[in-house]
């Protein structure tokens, strides 16, 4: 490992420009001792007041250094968010869900082996240098948003959640604003190693959910062992049922692109109707119209249309009526 110089803030304004934020450091600490990540400077912001679960605005406001473990459990959280407790515990262990903070998840980098293997090429890590993954084994890689520079996926799996919640990232720096999750990552396109939209002296303060929306909420995740591994498919959904048609449909999905992915044409075709295999498997269609696979992980395509549909059936209830 290199030298670097460690600081401890007790304000945002303590963080400079250009250094790297350190809270849990359970992805961090990892990419540092393999020398993927190499900073000058780490910044420890866990004095910082942002470890506080709270009402706001009728929804819910959660610090930044809530720690994964004290969020899953939370009486509020499990009662009107069930998808984010049910999603935080599908991820890590239980040791690394007391390490791991809100901030430092939506944070967390790619699990691309190729991004980890400082021998591979790799624009992520080391832009202009190529992309190895292409060509290579792809099996947990992206087969929507990906583009030539860049096919690895977002490894997480509470931002799925939050994604399909509506959350609102807060944001503290020179200019205090407020980012929809939905923004917050960005897809690599010709730049994949600008991961998301914080700016040089930005720090992420909080998450910010909306008022529940009642109905049935569901997390489910498709990977290669039962436990501790990363998903190839997840789905969080939200569902709300009213006079046997679907009133409120978010559909998020991991696993699958290189942000929390969301398509809001395929939450469209279900609001209205009753629920059916047609339906599902209409919205199926609009999600993989753009899907495209790179090599190995050409199964992933009807892996998630099979995981979508079965999904819906259970949120719906289809199942128990069919």
């Amino acid at each position: 490992m290199r030298e670097f110089t460690y600081l401890r803030a007790n304000s945002v304004a303590d963080v400079p420009a250009g250094a790297t934020i350190i809270a849990g450091g359970t992805n961090l600490l990892d990419l540092m001792k393999l020398e993927v990540m190499a900073p000058d400077a780490l910044v420890d912001i866990t004095r910082l007041d942002l470890n506080r679960i709270e009402p706001h605005e009728g929804g819910l406001r959660i610090g930044a250094l809530v720690r994964n473990s004290d969020l899953a459990a939370d009486p509020v959280v499990r009662r009107d968010y069930p998808v984010l407790s049910r999603a935080l515990l599908a991820g890590a262990s239980g040791q690394l869900r007391n390490m791991a903070t809100t901030g430092g998840n939506l944070m967390q980098r790619t699990r691309c082996p190729y991004f980890y293997d400082r021998r591979m090429a790799c624009n992520k890590r080391d832009p202009g240098t190529g992309c190895a993954a292409q060509g290579g084994v792809t099996r947990h890689h992206a087969i929507l948003g990906a583009s030539d520079r860049c096919i690895a996926t977002y490894p997480g799996d509470m931002a799925v959640a939050l994604l399909a919640l509506d959350a609102v990232v807060q944001i503290d720096g020179p200019a205090p604003r407020e980012v929809p999750l939905a923004d917050f990552h960005l897809l690599p396109g010709e730049t994949p190693h600008v991961e998301t939209v914080l700016k040089p002296g930005e720090v992420i303060t909080g998450v910010t959910l909306p008022a529940p929306v009642g109905g049935e909420q569901r997390y489910r995740k498709v990977r290669d062992r039962a436990s501790y591994a990363f998903a190839l498919v997840s789905i969080a959904a939200v569902i709300r049922m009213e006079q046997g048609q679907i009133s409120h449909a978010a559909l998020a999905f991991g696993g699958v692109a290189a942000k929390p992915w969301r398509d809001g044409d395929a939450e469209a075709v279900l609001l209205g109707r009753e629920p059916s295999d047609a339906l599902f498997a209409q919205a199926a269609d609009i999600l993989l119209k753009p899907a495209r696979a790179f090599g190995d992980h050409a199964f992933k395509i009807p892996l998630l249309r099979r995981t979508l549909m079965a999904t819906l059936r259970d949120a719906t209830g289809l199942e128990a009526t069919a």
